[in-house]
């Protein structure tokens, strides 16, 4: 049996090969004529990408233009699993040429196997991510990001805070103006292969905007040497934490905030948790004899005393329902200025259950103590200002001499220029101000240079603030040594807190400062032993650096 046999068998088979070309024509002529515009979007579809353009984060800088933190550009390397995975011999050559685990990474491809994307490591530096790239692993890429850098270091660190991996402000003022420096991401389409590499960028379509920058009111040359002589002070004493505070007097500008211990943010990797507090803002402590000058403050406003006013402070110690308060010895009939001078707790004792029982309580909420700063630093602490309907004569003495409230060293620090700027209290700012902000008028002026010329007797033979003196300047301040609380709720009888705040100079306050050294060991541990030095030495360096003029030519006396 032929073909020939069965003429129609092979007409049918040429009729069905005829009529399948001419089904596949007719399909290419309508795919090509009245379907190629669907056809073409369906294909850019699927090999056009619209992506993110990254935003440049703005800067964070000094009063002075110096950069505290700036982004710079990186790579962050990340794959497809489904495209590593296939190939377990490659993907061990990505982990050995990205420094990683090999088996905890395989362990982790295995686990996103069906997933599409897993970072490789974010934040590679652009040419070693070239390099990289170059090798062309299936399913590796790299997208453009930015990291943030701090060249200060842990010098700013409690300040200006730092960000996560995402560029996200997490402590500090990165956290605070989170918004202001983030900026905002552009967009544009690109052109991908199969492989998902970017083949060419094809429209622009929002450009980036780059976040604005923050100028900060700290001077970084004073920020390098607070923390210089408050890191040496707490080493030496071994103390626990330590915090330094200058303040602009004409401004209110924070010039220099420093706290020990601190953290380098570029390298966080022996970060611990008890490092990112910035206790200038966010600890507060019982401020302890550095409030008497507050409590006189009080006494003189009232009109009941004046700079001739005595008290009796004899036998040495007064007794208030079942308290006796001390001092150091017996001094006599003090003057009030004496009272300041040998830092008298009977003396300012008997001035306090003199007054109204609001008087002291009202005096030191106008300082600005009891209340946030409005720094609008994150997790700033009001401090602690007790007021009671009917005041207990021992909350009101203990008062004060500084115990039964707390406060920040920020807070006292501006309650300190009030003094300074003669009886105005001005906003605390650690943002730089282009004008000077009003002031509110919370003591006349004439007792406040009362009070600052008592701060100077501190300073002199006799005074507990010696060592606080500057070269060539004169200088007023006040000591403290506190009592630290203890565990069952009284004293501890070795644990203190050395603290000193002051200004200078103090024939025309510029600058006010506040050092404290919490629980300093060893056999130094006054305010005027431990505290007073590092502010001698703060306020030396930065009276230098604003050029103010000295005004004590004449040699020390005593």
């Amino acid at each position: 049996m032929n073909a020939m046999e069965y003429p129609w068998r092979m007409r049918w088979v040429w009729l069905i090969l005829l009529l399948a070309a001419a089904a596949v024509a007719w399909r290419l002529v309508h795919l090509n004529l009245t379907e190629r515009s669907f056809l073409m979007r369906q294909g850019d579809a699927r090999m056009e990408r619209e992506v993110l353009i990254p935003a440049h984060r703005g800067m964070i800088l000094d009063r002075r233009g110096e950069p505290l933190a700036v982004s710079a550009p990186v790579v962050s390397l990340w794959a497809n699993p489904q495209a590593l995975g296939k190939d377990i011999a490659q993907a061990k050559q990505v982990a050995q040429g990205l420094g990683l685990p090999e088996v905890a990474f395989l362990k982790r491809l295995e686990r996103l196997k069906n997933k599409e994307f897993m970072y490789l490591k974010r934040h590679v530096n652009p040419a070693e991510a070239a390099s990289f790239l170059a090798y062309n692993w299936p399913g590796v890429h790299g997208v453009e990001e930015f990291h943030r850098y701090y060249p200060a270091a842990e010098v700013a660190t409690h300040l200006v805070g730092f960000n996560n991996v995402d560029d996200q402000g997490q402590e500090g003022m990165e956290l605070a103006y989170d918004a202001w420096l983030q900026g905002t991401s552009g967009k544009k389409v690109v052109q991908k292969d199969r492989t998902g590499r970017t083949v060419k960028d094809l429209k622009l379509l929002s450009n980036a905007q780059p976040g604005k920058d923050l100028n900060l009111s700290i001077d970084l040359r004073m920020q390098y040497a607070a923390y210089r002589e408050l890191k040496a002070v707490v080493q030496q004493h071994q103390a626990s934490s330590g915090s330094a505070v200058v303040l602009d007097v004409q401004t209110g500008e924070i010039l220099a905030m420093v706290n020990q211990p601190a953290y380098n943010p570029n390298n966080r990797s022996v970060m611990n948790i008890d490092s990112l507090r910035n206790r200038a803002l966010t600890d507060v402590l019982e401020p302890g004899s550095t409030m008497k000058p507050l409590t006189i403050a009080a006494a003189l406003m009232s009109g009941q005393y004046d700079l001739d006013s005595e008290v009796d402070t004899s036998p040495g110690f007064v007794k208030v329902k079942r308290k006796t308060i001390r001092d150091h010895r017996n001094y006599g009939v003090l003057d009030i200025t004496g009272i300041i001078t040998k830092s008298s707790n009977v003396g300012v004792t008997k001035l306090a259950l003199s007054l109204p029982d609001q008087s002291v309580r009202e005096t030191f909420y106008s300082f600005g103590l009891g209340q946030a700063t409005a720094s609008g630093f994150p997790g700033e602490s009001s401090g602690i200002l007790p007021s009671y309907p009917k005041w207990n004569p021992i909350n009101l003495a203990t008062m004060s001499y500084g115990y039964g409230i707390a406060v920040t060293p920020v807070q006292l620090a501006q309650a300190y220029g009030v003094f300074a700027s003669y009886g105005l209290k001005r906003p605390v700012s650690i943002l730089k101000q282009e004008k000077v902000p009003e002031a509110e008028r919370v003591m006349p002026e004439h007792l406040a240079k009362q009070v600052v010329a008592m701060l100077e007797t501190v300073t002199q033979k006799g005074g507990t603030g010696t060592r606080a003196r500057v070269p060539l300047y004169r200088v007023a301040g006040k000591t403290g040594t506190v009592h630290k609380p203890s565990k069952d709720g009284g004293y501890d009888d070795d644990v203190y807190a050395a603290v000193f705040a002051g200004m200078a100079p103090a024939s025309k306050p510029r600058l006010v400062c506040v050092v404290i050294i919490d629980n300093p060991k060893g056999e130094q541990y006054y305010g005027g032993e431990v505290a007073a030095p590092v502010f001698s030495r703060i306020m030396t360096e930065s009276l230098r650096l604003l050029n103010v003029a000295p005004d004590n030519l004449l040699p020390s006396q005593g």
